[in-house]
């Protein structure tokens, strides 16, 4: 192992310092194997409530999801065995897309191996040289890094901030050939959504694309879950390119892309991230189908994870507690000051049989360490209520200068 303070693993140690990582040296609430913690805690006779998971609609173990999964690898195997542009596709593949497409109201979707790797090969793809990419400042970091590997210039706005993105392409959009606006839906760390007619008014006014991205509203903004176009009564032809993943409402994993017919079908042949990945494993694309299916069939489910959002919201906020301006839908943040008392309440949720990581440095500003619950549909009024008493006593807890002092 190499010591001297240039080598990889000093870089390495002086960067987790940096971070805080090094506080969890006694408490360590990351990549925990959580079947392993559910099996230790049930010998115990406790019972595991996990508020980290994007289940949101609670379909994540639902026998028909299960079974499909299953019917697809007996039928087709586990790979799609290479890019479906070269190596051919399954029928799946396709009647996926166009169901999803159908349950957004656009012209066609395009399905892809990653969430992550769906924002940044499109906003890599997207803009050239020339061009503009305005995003919000809270953007996920797959958004961020797509722009930086595209050609064009980046600029931020302040988040959800309608009037300075307004200056900003007043003052600059001249300068450029094409300008694109991306927002997301419901932001994954404050669970709060932007003014979507606003943004609107200014793609035509300023006459820019605009993408959503919108991994964490489908399936959790509008009455049928149809995402922030629903929720505001928009038609969502009108938006340029939505984006979403198939790892939240869809209980998968991989992301997808939906437009207008023309725009993806010229993706289908150029978009890196499409044309030189693999196609959906079909038991990939066989759980995502049937999760659509059910989402589209019981929508009372979305229902319910408001219902359970709201219940935490009311509770927390009578506690006295932070929580942003999150609105009642599948991310709810509660937000210290300090990242020692974040880590010390996450531990006693632990403790109680509640598992909330705490959020600090990564993806969150350094002043905002936070606890973030994941809610979903199959959250029992006993699992919220037990985790806000378990929060209430540890936030009294901390309160005492002797146990903070511990």
């Amino acid at each position: 192992m190499h010591h001297d303070r240039n080598s990889l693993d000093a870089y390495a140690q002086r960067w987790l310092k940096r971070r805080n990582f090094d506080r969890l040296s006694r408490y360590n609430p990351y990549f925990v194997p959580l079947d392993s913690l559910r099996e230790e805690m049930a010998s115990r006779g406790q019972r595991l409530v996990s508020f980290a998971n994007y289940d949101y609609l609670g379909l994540a173990g639902h026998p028909r999801v299960v079974e499909a999964a299953k019917a697809a690898i007996s039928r087709d195997g586990t790979s799609a065995g290479a890019s479906r542009l070269v190596g051919g596709e399954r029928k799946a593949h396709r009647a996926f897309e166009l169901a999803m497409a159908d349950f957004l109201g656009v012209g066609d979707s395009l399905s892809m191996v990653s969430g992550y790797g769906t924002n940044v090969s499109l906003l890599g793809h997207l803009p050239g040289t020339g061009d503009l990419v305005v995003i919000d400042d809270l953007s996920h970091n797959s958004i961020v890094a797509g722009a930086g590997l595209s050609r064009a210039e980046t600029l931020m706005f302040p988040h959800n901030d309608v009037a300075a993105l307004d200056r900003l392409l007043t003052e600059r959009r001249s300068q450029y050939g094409r300008a694109l606006i991306v927002i997301e839906g419901l932001y994954s760390m404050d669970g709060d959504i932007p003014d979507l007619p606003a943004f609107l008014e200014l793609r035509d006014r300023h006459n820019v694309w605009l993408m959503i991205d919108e991994a964490h509203s489908i399936g959790v903004l509008g009455e049928r879950g149809r995402g922030i176009t629903e929720h505001f009564g928009i038609d969502p032809e009108r938006v340029d390119l939505i984006v979403g993943t198939l790892s939240k409402s869809f209980v998968s994993s991989g992301g997808f892309v939906a437009g207008s017919k023309i725009v993806i079908e010229w993706l289908r042949y150029s978009l890196p991230g499409f044309v030189y990945s693999v196609g959906l494993a079909p038991p990939v694309t066989a759980a995502s189908h049937a999760a659509l299916e059910i989402l589209h069939e019981e929508p009372e489910r979305i229902g319910r994870l408001r219902q359970n959002a709201r219940r935490l919201l009311a509770g927390a906020n009578s506690l006295g507690l932070d929580t942003g301006e999150a609105v009642d839908g599948g991310v709810v943040p509660i937000i210290f000051r300090e990242v020692e008392k974040t880590i010390m309440v996450s531990k006693y949720l632990m403790d109680m049989g509640y598992y909330v990581p705490p959020i600090f440095q990564v993806g969150v500003p350094k002043n905002k360490p936070r606890l973030r619950f994941f809610m979903s549909a199959q959250h029992s009024n006993e699992d919220i209520d037990g985790v806000l008493e378990a929060l209430a006593r540890a936030v009294e807890a901390w309160s005492s200068p002797r146990t903070a002092q511990a």
